[in-house]
């Protein structure tokens, strides 16, 4: 699985990113968003702008690093 650690990319640069990244994946591919603080805004993004595409699953939770999987289900 593709990991992304946004912590070292300026912060306008992240999110046209992380969609581009996950519009590049096929149903059932997956990438590992790494950040500092809890990526709850993008989550909210992802839902509104890929609606029902998206799996979202936590796998690390601070407080230093955040890491999130970001699927593709559709």
């Amino acid at each position: 699985m593709k990991q992304i650690d946004v912590r070292t990319i300026p912060p306008r640069e992240r999110h046209p990113l992380l969609f581009r990244t996950f519009d590049d994946l096929e149903a059932g591919q997956s990438f590992e968003l790494v950040n500092d603080h809890d990526p709850k805004p993008l989550y909210y993004q992802f839902q509104v702008e890929r609606a029902g595409a998206v799996e979202w699953e936590y796998l690390e939770q601070g407080p230093q690093t955040w890491r999130v999987r970001i699927g593709k289900v559709a």
